[in-house]
C-alpha cells in the first residue's frame, strides 16, 4: 500500500468517474486516502512523498510529478513495436505544413498534437476552414498525421504488465469486437520491446476492411475509464504510479 492516496475532487466531495473508481477501491482495501482540490496541490499544500499516490486529471498529475521531481514520460501514442498494427500510414508534420498541403489539394488527413496533447482535439482536416478549430496554435506545432480510415468499432484495452484486465467498447458497433488473438499478440510484442509502461491502456478498433487495428496507446497514470471495474482500474493506475516512483533516485 501507499502511505496515502491523494484523489482529486471537484469540490464538496464530488468525484469524476475515474476518481470514484479509485476511491471505491481504496475504501474496499483499507488504503488511507485524502480528497484534494486542484488549488491545494498547485499551492503545494499536499505533503507529497515517494510513498504517496496522486490521482487526478492529466494537468494535475503532471503538476504532482513535477513536485516529486518525476520526469514526465514521453510515451508515444504510436509505439514503434506496434506500427505493424496501424494498417494506415502515420507520420509527423507541423501544423503549417499540413495547412499548406490541404490548401494545395491534398487528400484529407487525420491529425492531432504530438506533444502538447490538449491544445486541440484530434480531427480530420479536409478544407482550409477546418483549421479554425486549432485556434491560436503555432503553425510550428508538431503533429501526428495519418491517413483517414473508417472505424466501425473502437475499444480500449486495459493492461497490467502483460495481462489484459478489461476490453471496453466506447464507439461504433458494440458487436464488432477486435480480434482477441491480435490483441494478445500486440500486448506480448509491446511487452517484449521494452517500450511498454508497467500498466497502460491501448485502443484498438475494427476497420471497414475487417482488420483489427491499433488506434493509439495511452499512458496508465491518468487514463479514461469506460466499463472497467474499480479493482482492475485502481490496480492499473497504482501499478503505473509505483513504476514512476521507482524511477526516482534513492536518497
Amino acid at each position: 500500500m501507499f502511505d496515502i492516496a491523494f484523489i482529486q475532487e471537484k469540490g464538496n466531495g464530488r468525484l469524476a468517474h475515474e476518481n470514484a473508481l479509485v476511491h471505491e477501491h481504496c475504501v474496499r482495501i483499507g488504503q488511507p486516502f485524502e480528497l484534494f482540490t486542484p488549488k491545494r496541490l498547485l499551492r503545494r499544500q499536499l505533503p507529497l512523498t515517494r510513498r504517496s499516490f496522486v490521482f487526478g486529471d492529466v494537468d494535475i498529475t503532471h503538476s504532482a510529478m513535477r513536485q516529486l521531481k518525476i520526469a514526465i514520460p514521453d510515451t508515444s501514442c504510436y509505439p514503434k513495436a506496434l506500427r505493424s498494427y496501424l494498417h494506415r500510414r502515420v507520420w509527423t508534420d507541423t501544423l503549417g505544413v499540413l495547412r499548406q498541403r490541404i490548401d494545395d489539394g491534398a487528400a484529407p488527413v487525420f491529425a492531432k498534437p504530438a506533444s502538447r496533447l490538449k491544445i486541440f482535439t484530434g480531427r480530420v482536416f479536409a478544407h482550409h476552414s477546418d483549421f479554425y478549430y486549432v485556434g491560436s496554435t503555432s503553425w510550428k506545432e508538431p503533429l501526428w498525421c495519418s491517413d483517414v480510415v473508417e472505424w466501425r468499432s473502437e475499444y480500449r484495452v486495459y493492461v497490467i504488465g502483460s495481462e489484459i484486465v478489461s476490453v471496453d467498447h466506447y464507439d461504433g458497433d458494440v458487436g464488432l469486437r477486435p480480434d482477441p488473438v491480435v490483441l494478445a499478440q500486440a500486448v506480448a510484442e509491446y511487452t517484449r520491446s521494452g517500450e511498454a509502461p508497467a500498466a497502460y491502456g491501448i485502443d484498438f478498433g475494427v476497420l471497414s476492411t475487417g482488420d483489427t487495428a491499433l488506434i493509439e496507446a495511452n499512458e496508465g497514470y491518468s487514463l479514461g475509464a469506460y466499463h472497467i471495474g474499480s479493482e482492475a482500474y485502481a490496480g492499473l493506475v497504482f501499478t503505473r504510479w509505483r513504476q514512476l516512483l521507482e524511477s526516482l533516485p534513492t536518497d
